[in-house]
């Protein structure tokens, strides 16, 4: 089992409580009034109080702590990540997971192929788990981008602009004016998510493409410096696809952040 990370102990020592600290005791230090030490350690009793027990912090010392997750609860993160597919998407994901077993297959018979594979397994799992979450944050976004709202929405504005030409009660008129707007930026939203629905879908498959190309060179690749370009083209991909993910995801104000790649299929050990 993977131990449990101390909250604590990484709350204390992020750089920032660190130099507040250090600047608070060293004011204390040259000035001979202890006030400014006595504060920093109210505050700093206060924020050790708060911070540690935060789901945010706690993800993100999760997520840089080797070995915080164990396998098991990665797993299911995948199977959760799964469910909330439909059926076609689930088999493009397997098929995904084929293809990376058959990569790491044709790794491990070259020179030192054990360790290479072993090596290369985090960087195929950090692009699956991409496309994973790129699916999940995409059928999100069908949701939000349903056609009867948009429709909705537009029937709104039309009947608010007519409205506010008719309207003489200036209170009425102000506040129609700001519901108005506010509808405007929704219809400017509905936009911006189809550019990026759009973006999302053809990242999707060059995925898909980049993993049929890895492996159709696995085969007849015959050096480790080989494998390593092509690890770097994977690497690279899975980058650009988290950020998708992050600004799909804070366009539709999700709270929960990415972490580092979750295991699929066999491990290599």
């Amino acid at each position: 089992m993977a131990r449990t990370p101390n909250f604590f102990k990484a709350a204390f020592l992020l750089p920032a409580n660190l130099v507040g600290l250090l600047t608070a005791g060293a004011s204390a230090a040259m000035t001979g009034d202890p006030t400014p030490a006595l504060v920093a350690l109210g505050v700093e009793t206060l924020y050790l109080g708060v911070v540690p027990f935060t789901k945010r912090f706690q993800r993100a010392v999760r997520a840089s702590t080797p070995g915080a997750q164990d396998d098991e609860a990665a797993r299911q993160q995948v199977d959760s990540l799964l469910s909330e597919l439909a059926a076609s998407q689930r088999e493009h994901y397997q098929v995904l997971v084929g293809l990376k077993e058959k990569i790491l297959a044709n790794y491990a018979k070259l020179p030192g192929g054990r360790v290479l594979a072993a090596s290369s397994e985090q960087r195929l799992d950090a692009l699956l788990t991409s496309f994973l979450r790129l699916i999940s944050t995409l059928n999100q976004y069908r949701t939000y981008l349903n056609s009867s709202e948009r429709l909705s929405l537009e029937k709104d504005v039309r009947a608010l602009e007519s409205e506010l030409g008719q309207e003489t009660n200036p209170r009425l008129k102000d506040v129609k004016e700001k519901r108005l707007e506010l509808l405007k930026r929704r219809l400017a939203r509905f936009e911006q998510a189809g550019e990026s629905r759009e973006v999302v879908s053809h990242q999707l498959a060059s995925i898909e493409d980049l993993m049929r190309l890895t492996h159709e060179q696995s085969i007849a690749i015959r050096d480790p410096e080989g494998v390593n370009r092509q690890l770097d083209a994977l690497s690279a991909e899975a980058q650009a696809t988290d950020e998708s993910v992050r600004d799909m995801e804070r366009f539709l104000d999700f709270s929960e952040e990415t972490s580092g790649p979750l295991p699929h299929g066999t491990r290599v050990r």
